[in-house]
């Protein structure tokens, strides 16, 4: 026989998976930024808000160990302790990080615009809403309530702990699967700002939706993004574009509030027998 012919799914989206801070609250990505930098100025050992920034979309524990890993980072720790950090300073960083991340989750709780819009259009699509997080599930008790007062309220929420491994890694993901008692992963959309949430979906088999705008690829809240020379601002929205794109994204769009239009087109892709 020459010709074999292959099974695929011809239906709607199902669902949509979010993640928390940059993609449906705390416009910028703040709140574990300015945490990372205080834990490291606890060391005496300073960092840029890039530096804080970079691994952000893992789990913090693994997100302070990436940041140790950084070369410019590593300089300095060796100057300020004549040795590189190592898995106990990792841990150490770790126990302070987590009371002060807890102290300022609140302050940096509002939802980013057009968020309660957008949850309202997805669900009366009939779509079920998942989310993941790198944060930890302490930390998610509190946003959630946090959520719920302003109106979010989630169908499923899974953390980086409650899987074998946080992104790149497809667990969260797939948990929410589970959680929403969805399938297959082609019915499902993740959405991230991150670039190892972009991942993190990619590896689910799932459509992905990259955010340029409001998470942690321009790092900025909408105020400050105002405020930007529009040069400046064309700059980074550019990059953050091409970063998302080169990482994988099926589509990247500013922020939430631009996603709903992209649903037909990916339910026209599955009908057609697309996959991601």
């Amino acid at each position: 026989m020459e010709f074999y012919f292959q099974r695929s799914y011809r239906g709607p989206v199902k669902a949509i998976l979010l993640d928390w801070a940059g993609t449906t609250m705390d416009y910028g990505c703040y709140a574990p930024a300015v945490v990372f930098i205080e834990v490291y100025k606890r060391k005496g050992v300073p960092i840029t808000i890039d530096e804080a920034r970079a691994p952000m979309g893992a789990h913090k524990k693994v997100h302070i160990r990436k940041i140790s890993q950084l070369d410019s980072v590593r300089e300095r720790w060796q100057a300020k302790y004549n040795c590189p950090p190592n898995e106990e300073d990792v841990d150490a960083m770790f126990k302070d990080f987590v009371p002060l991340q807890l102290a300022c989750l609140a302050d940096y709780s509002d939802l980013i615009p057009g968020t309660l819009e957008a949850v309202a259009a997805f669900r009366a699509r009939g779509l079920k809403i998942g989310s993941t997080t790198g944060y930890t599930r302490e930390m998610m008790d509190i946003l959630l309530s946090e959520a719920n007062k302003r109106g979010y309220a989630p169908d499923a929420t899974v953390c980086a702990a409650d899987v074998p491994a946080g992104r790149p890694a497809p667990f969260m993901c797939l948990k929410n699967m589970i959680d929403l008692q969805i399938y297959p992963p082609e019915a499902i959309i993740k959405v991230d700002d991150t670039l190892p949430g972009i991942e993190e979906g990619l590896n689910a088999g799932m459509w992905t939706i990259g955010l340029a705008k409001t998470g942690n690829e321009i790092g900025l809240n909408e105020q400050e993004i105002k405020q930007l020379d529009p040069g400046v601002y064309q700059s980074k929205i550019e990059r953050a574009y091409t970063r998302m794109a080169q990482c994988g994204a099926h589509f990247v769009v500013d922020g939430i509030w631009n996603i709903e239009p992209l649903l037909d087109e990916i339910n026209a892709r599955l009908a057609r027998g697309e996959r991601p």
